[in-house]
Parts: C-alpha cells; sequence; structure tokens
C-alpha cells in the first residue's frame, strides 16, 4: 500500500471514530432540526470514494464477488485490495469491469483458505480511496 492509500485510510478511520463517538447521526442535540442536524461529516480529501460488495456476507469459498461504487471526485477506479497483508489476500482475481469514477464495477472471487470474518476491502480511485467491510460465513 503507498502513502496515500494509508493516509485516506487513516481519514477514514478517523470519520468513523468521529461518528461513533457522536452518537452517528442519532447524536445530534436535542431540539435541533433539518437535514444540518442529521448529516454525517464529509469525508476527508483523499477518502471520498464509496464501495459495496454484494454478496455481502458471502457463503462459501471461491465464490465470486462484485465490487461496486463510485469516486468520489477520484480519476476513476484504479485497484482493488482485500485484506491486511499480500501473504493472505481475500480476494484473487480482481478484474475490473468499468473504472467510470462515477459508477465502476469489478468482480473477484473469495480466496479458497478463506474462513469465517469481517475484512476490509479497500479501492484507490487516483486520489481518492474508499473502504468497506466484507463478512464471511463459509
Amino acid at each position: 500500500m503507498n502513502k496515500r492509500m494509508m493516509t485516506a485510510i487513516a481519514g477514514l478511520s478517523l470519520t468513523a471514530g468521529l461518528l461513533a463517538s457522536a452518537g452517528g447521526p442519532a447524536g445530534a442535540q436535542a431540539g435541533t432540526a433539518g437535514p444540518a442536524a442529521t448529516a454525517a461529516p464529509k469525508p476527508p480529501k483523499g477518502a471520498r470514494a464509496v464501495v459495496r460488495v454484494s454478496p455481502n456476507p458471502t457463503t462459501r469459498r471461491g465464490q465470486e464477488v462484485t465490487i461496486t461504487g463510485h469516486c468520489g471526485g477520484g480519476e476513476g477506479l484504479k485497484a482493488v485490495l482485500a485484506g491486511l497483508d499480500r501473504k493472505h489476500p481475500v480476494l484473487r482475481n480482481v478484474r475490473i469491469i468499468r473504472d467510470d469514477p462515477k459508477g465502476f464495477v469489478a468482480k473477484a472471487t473469495l480466496a479458497p483458505s478463506i474462513g469465517n470474518g469481517v475484512g476490509p476491502v479497500f479501492v484507490d480511485c487516483g486520489g481518492e480511496a474508499g473502504v468497506t467491510l466484507l463478512v464471511t460465513h463459509v
């Protein structure tokens, strides 16, 4: 992972932590109304890509998953990474089907050695990054 991706991941973690400490959108003060009271803070620059994995949770090893989302101002989908290290990848045979920054699509298969658990799926959109969690029940 490069420095830009690590910075984006740190920004996403910080945003998630802020939302959790504020109680999320429901943590707004009583008596306030309107969209400003319930709107989540905008993620920091470099961490504005949105990513989803389907099906999620997954149910079997070798299952094909679809990764979709948008680049949040980035150049287009450049890479999809899953797991925390290169020695034990969660996804194999990652194929970018459409790299459109307004709506990307990629396909991959779950590694044959995957077990039950939760792991991150990262996207690199050339200037913006995104992360989601993939849940496995195999």
